[in-house]
C-alpha cells in the first residue's frame, strides 16, 4: 500500500511554496533593478522556512506545549517563536553572505549581527502567523473531536438510560404473569399449559424488543393481546377489552413493551382495585399529523400513581430518550370512572 502524504506536508508545502509565488510575482512586477543571486536566495529562504518551521512543531509535539494552560502557551509561543526567528534569519544571512562571497571575518562585524536582527524581525512576523495557524488549527480540531466525543457520551448515556429502563420493565410484566398462571396449576393444568406457551411467546418478543429503540405497532399488539389473554385467566368476565385500530397505523414505529406497560399500569392501578373489574378499550389513529394511542380503563389516577407509577415513570423517559419534544404523553381522569392515558408521536411515512 502507497502512503499517502499527510495533511500537515500538504499544507506545509502549500504554504512556503505560495510564499515562492508571492515573492516571485512582486519581484518580477515591481522591482526597480534586477537581484544577484534571487531564485537562489529565495529557494534557500524556502528550505530554511521549512526545516525552521518543521523543527518548532517537532518542538511544540516534544514538549507537549498545546496540553498546556492557555496563558503558558502564549508565553512558550513567543519564545520559540523568537528563538526560530534569530535560527532562520542567522542561516539566512549567512547563505547570502556566502553566495556574495562576503562571509568568514563578517561574521565578526557588527553589521553582521545588524542584518541578522533586521532580517529577524521580519521572519518573527511570518513565523507568528505560522505558529497561529498551526495553533488554530489544532484548537479546531480538538473542539471538533470534544464535540464528537461529547455526541458519543450522550449516545451512550441514552443507550444505558433506555437499556435502564428497559431491565426493569421485563421483571415487572414476568412476575405479573406467573401470578396469573400459578393460580391456573390446581384448577386447569390444561389451561395452565396453554398459558405457559403464551408467557413463553411474550418472553421471547420482549428479549428481541431490547435490541431495538421502536418495534411496529403490530407487533407491539400481539405482545398485548398475549398479555391481557394472561390477564383474562384472573379476571375472568371481570375484564372487557375492546380494540380499535387503524390499520395504516400498524407499521407506525413505537418504543418496544411501553404499550404493555401501560395497559398493565391500567389493571394493576384501575382494574385490580374495582370488585366489579372494569373495561380496557385500545385505540390507534391518526390524528393530523401525529399517531395517537390511547388506553382508557375504568378507574381513577391517585396522586401518587400518576407522579411516581413506574409505567408512567417510563413512559415519560423513553418517549423523551426516543424523540424529544416531537412526542407527547399525558394520563388524566376524562371522567369519574375513567382514566385515559394518551401518547402522540411523530408519524413515520
Amino acid at each position: 500500500m502507497k502512503s499517502r502524504l499527510s495533511l500537515y506536508w500538504i499544507y506545509q508545502i502549500g504554504g512556503w511554496s505560495s510564499y515562492c509565488v508571492i515573492y516571485t510575482f512582486f519581484y518580477l512586477t515591481i522591482r526597480t533593478k534586477p537581484l544577484d543571486h534571487f531564485f537562489t536566495s529565495l529557494f534557500f529562504d524556502t528550505v530554511l522556512g521549512i526545516l525552521s518551521t518543521h523543527l518548532m512543531r517537532i518542538v511544540i509535539k516534544k514538549g507537549k506545549l498545546l496540553a498546556k494552560p492557555a496563558n503558558l502557551q502564549i508565553v512558550y509561543f513567543f519564545i520559540i517563536t523568537f528563538f526560530f526567528s534569530l535560527f532562520y534569519s542567522f542561516l539566512s544571512v549567512l547563505i547570502e553572505d556566502n553566495m556574495l562571497g562576503i562571509w568568514g571575518d563578517r561574521m565578526k562585524d557588527l553589521k553582521f549581527t545588524n542584518k541578522v536582527i533586521r532580517v529577524s524581525l521580519g521572519c518573527f512576523l511570518f513565523l507568528t502567523i505560522w505558529n497561529l495557524l498551526y495553533y488554530i488549527y489544532h484548537f479546531a480540531k480538538s473542539s471538533r473531536e470534544q464535540m464528537i466525543d461529547k455526541i458519543r457520551l450522550e449516545s451512550l448515556v441514552k443507550e444505558l438510560e433506555l437499556k435502564t429502563i428497559k431491565s426493569h420493565i421485563n421483571p415487572h410484566f414476568i412476575f405479573n404473569a406467573l401470578n396469573s398462571i400459578r393460580a391456573l396449576v390446581d384448577e386447569d393444568p390444561q389451561r395452565a399449559r396453554t398459558a405457559i406457551t403464551e408467557l413463553s411467546n411474550i418472553l421471547r418478543s420482549s428479549m428481541k424488543a431490547e435490541k431495538m429503540e421502536t418495534t411496529t405497532l403490530e407487533k407491539e399488539l400481539n405482545i398485548v393481546k398475549d398479555y391481557l389473554a394472561l390477564e383474562l385467566i384472573r379476571f375472568e368476565k371481570r375484564l372487557k377489552i375492546t380494540y380499535q385500530i387503524d390499520e395504516d397505523t400498524l407499521d407506525q414505529p413505537v418504543p418496544p413493551m411501553m404499550l404493555q406497560t401501560l395497559v398493565e399500569n391500567a389493571i394493576k392501578h384501575g382494574i385490580s382495585k374495582k370488585v366489579e373489574g372494569g373495561n380496557i378499550h385500545i385505540i390507534s389513529d391518526f390524528v393530523g399529523d401525529k399517531h395517537e394511542l390511547v388506553i382508557r380503563n375504568s378507574g381513577q389516577i391517585e396522586d401518587e400513581v400518576n407522579s411516581d407509577g413506574f409505567g408512567v415513570a417510563s413512559t415519560y423517559n423513553r418517549l423523551n430518550l426516543l424523540f424529544g419534544k416531537n412526542a407527547k404523553f399525558e394520563i388524566k381522569n376524562i371522567d369519574t370512572d375513567t382514566v385515559e392515558a394518551k401518547i402522540t408521536l411523530p408519524v413515520s411515512i
